[in-house]
């Protein structure tokens, strides 16, 4: 079934938190800021987390991006059980749990898994999603160039989560200028596997 995204201007929240079209952060923005990033990109903003505070947008290439969810979806079908590895994390995680998720992490990329990253909200935690953001972006940063964003941070209830696998292609480094260099989305072709590490 095909998903509902709201796409620029029908996007209702005034403020987003946008990751710009090379996966990275750019932060929460207005949302007339956001859409001007996008069209000088002459790219488009989606919507991609609604329920999050403030709600998650991405700029890309919309029918780019509609052609690699119908992908996953296709994927997703087609797969059989035992592809897909959770690792849970959480918002204020200390610096040794988190390198000893990481571990486990490119222990599972190396057996050909893909990996979700979840981080888990409790009480008030909810009102400081930006850690949760900020942890999975240096995740992100320590796995090194050759892991890529499979499907981008996204909120479901009080879990954000993102799912990464070994990419062909570098991750954009934060900062740099010059020509866009997308890391593709590969597309997961196995369902979820339910032998999740609790953090």
């Amino acid at each position: 079934m095909a998903k509902f995204y709201r796409l620029n201007e029908n996007i209702q929240a005034p403020k987003l938190r946008v990751i710009g079209n090379n996966n990275e952060v750019l932060g929460i923005l207005d949302k007339a800021e956001a859409l001007k990033k996008a069209k000088e990109q002459e790219l488009d903003l989606i919507e991609i987390a609604p329920q999050a505070d403030p709600p998650v947008a991405r700029i890309v290439d919309f029918q780019k991006f509609r052609y690699e969810e119908s992908k996953k979806d296709k994927g997703s079908k087609k797969g059989g059980e035992g592809g897909l590895k959770e690792l849970w994390l959480s918002p204020r995680i200390d610096e040794h749990d988190l390198k000893v998720r990481l571990r486990r992490t490119e222990e599972f990329l190396k057996k050909g898994y893909k990996v979700k990253l979840t981080v888990k909200f409790k009480g008030r935690e909810m009102a400081h999603q930006d850690l949760g953001f900020k942890v999975l972006k240096e995740a992100l940063s320590e796995l090194g160039e050759g892991v890529g964003v499979d499907r981008d941070p996204k909120m479901e209830g009080r879990k954000l989560s993102m799912i990464v696998g070994k990419s062909k292609h570098s991750l954009p480094k934060e900062g740099k200028g010059g020509k866009n260099e997308q890391t593709e989305n590969k597309q997961i072709n196995t369902k979820e596997n339910k032998d999740n590490i609790q953090g």
